[in-house]
């Protein structure tokens, strides 16, 4: 037995109908580390997660808190014996104030002094450097800050185990900044913190040791110095990850500047506050806009798409002047759109596999031009063949599907309506190394078959391999653009910046 551990998990086994989803997993958290849980989708993390948080109820093993030997039947009693997690959809009432969020439900029936409550958070935000006022609506801070009051109600509940699932997926480098410096401060603190992320630059910058999983086997567990990134690839894919930097030579140049574009707009602009700007794409070729989180990126592609209110701007598609101001003219126009929300925007969790991805083609046809079920099963099996889909049938409710497997579904829905320009938001956040990898070469794939995609990501080196064309962002203007010799992590950088575009290869 581990003296300084303060989680163990010993041979843990769990399994669902179909499924072993954990086999004989061995897991150590000691006390003042940050340790990064890692694996592709479906490797097993939330399973082993749900374990010792109560969700799920192990088969076999045993979970020992400073080693004693305990039974976690339910969240109540992970939560008793010192175990909290924080998830990336936040599970808080925006309506209520900051105080209110940290001590709702902690009243046992007694008569609870407001004033003093408050009095209370003050001071714990305080401690933990947490700069928002007790009072304050929860729904008017930013999602870095409500991240951070969910980790002070942890931290006041006595929690000694933290669990912080994909915290940083929707933050900009400054709120990670923030974010990164309270992990550290409760480890200093002798916390635990088991950090669930797919961002490698992340792990290595505030982690101290690295667990793998891969399809439900512990692959093993490393100090974060004796494991080189293309090594960590490597051991959560089961295989020698392909040189990334390779792909780019297969990006679509463009040379024929009097090239019709597929999509053009002008002066465009919508409800949603971003400054008139211009696009084009030809076909064929793979763009990006690029900025910080808030920059009006994810704003200029719905406003393409309809899916904002436009409220000024002309369109053209294919030279011919045409008028887009909802979702389905686009799609009429051969425009498709994988929203940046799958949750919100993309999946229908209670349909099934099958009816999420002919949704949108039925969409485009009308409803009263059903497709037959055989039809139906047709389409969905050749997507799931085509993306390499995981799941157990084409009638499995999406909703049970890992991450990853959800993004792929979304990308065959639109895929299954054939569009000559995709737009896809944030196709790769919160999913494993291989599917990325997967998603980008099928990119280019799909550009050399003359399709014309835009592409955004929060991972910047992620669009300098894709992308032949970057439109930066920046306070909701389009502020530049790059291409070739200035496809550069350094100018990307320094235009967001706001400084010259050129200054960095100078």
């Amino acid at each position: 037995m581990n003296e300084r551990a303060l989680l163990e998990l010993r041979g843990i086994y769990k399994s669902f109908p179909g499924v072993k989803a954990l086999q004989n997993v061995d897991f150590t958290l000691q006390k003042g580390e940050i340790h990064a849980l890692m694996g592709e989708n479906g490797a097993g993390k939330s399973t082993l997660i749900k374990v010792f948080t109560g969700v799920h109820v192990k088969d076999a093993g045993d979970i020992f808190i400073e080693g004693k030997s305990v039974q976690i039947r339910s969240p109540k009693e992970a939560q008793e014996n010192g175990i909290s997690t924080v998830y990336q959809e936040i599970s808080l009432c925006p309506n209520l104030s900051v105080a209110e969020n940290i001590f709702i439900g902690r009243g046992g029936g007694r008569f609870v002094s407001w004033k003093e409550n408050n009095k209370k958070a003050g001071k714990l935000l305080e401690s933990l450097g947490i700069n928002v006022k007790p009072t304050q609506q929860l729904g008017s801070c930013s999602i870095a800050v409500q991240q951070m009051i969910a980790i002070a109600r942890a931290v006041d509940m006595d929690c000694r185990v933290l669990i912080l699932d994909e915290p940083t997926s929707s933050l900009d480098e400054s709120e990670v900044t923030k974010l990164f410096k309270l992990m550290r401060d409760l480890k200093a603190r002798g916390v635990g913190i088991i950090f669930v992320t797919h961002f490698l630059d992340q792990v290595y910058e505030v982690c101290d040791r690295i667990t793998v999983l891969r399809d439900g086997r512990l692959v093993g567990q490393y100090d974060i110095e004796t494991l080189p990134r293309v090594q960590l690839v490597s051991k959560m894919l089961g295989k020698e990850l392909d040189d990334m930097a390779d792909i780019k030579n297969d990006i679509p140049v463009f040379e024929n500047a009097d090239q019709t574009p597929v999509y053009e707009g002008t002066n465009l602009c919508s409800t949603e506050g971003i400054s008139p700007f211009d696009f084009k794409i030809r076909k064929g070729e793979i763009n990006g806009f690029t900025g910080l989180l808030g920059s009006g990126r994810s704003e200029c592609v719905r406003t393409i798409f309809g899916a904002d209110r436009v409220t000024s701007g002309s369109v053209k598609v294919e030279g011919q002047a045409v008028k887009i101001t909802k979702p389905l003219d686009a799609m009429k126009q051969g425009i498709a759109y994988l929203p940046e929300d799958r949750k919100r925007d993309g999946i229908v969790g209670d349909l099934s596999v099958k009816d999420n991805i002919i949704l949108a083609l039925q969409v485009k046809t009308g409803f009263f031009k059903p497709f037959t079920k055989a039809k139906a099963i047709e389409f969905a099996n050749e997507y799931i063949k085509l993306l390499d889909v995981k799941t157990a049938s084409v009638n499995t409710p999406i909703k049970s599907l890992s991450g990853g497997n959800q993004q792929k579904v979304i990308l065959a829905r639109w895929l299954l309506t054939h569009p000559k320009y995709l737009i896809l938001d944030e196709p790769t956040r919160g999913i494993d190394v291989g599917t990325k990898v997967d998603i980008q070469k099928l990119m280019l794939k799909l550009a050399s078959e003359g399709m014309s995609v835009t592409f955004i990501s929060s991972e910047t080196d992620e669009m300098l391999r894709t992308c032949s064309r970057l439109l930066v962002m920046r306070d909701r203007k389009l502020v530049g653009e790059l291409t070739g010799d200035q496809l550069t992590q350094a100018c990307v950088m320094n235009t967001i910046a706001g400084g010259d575009k050129n200054a960095a290869d100078k």
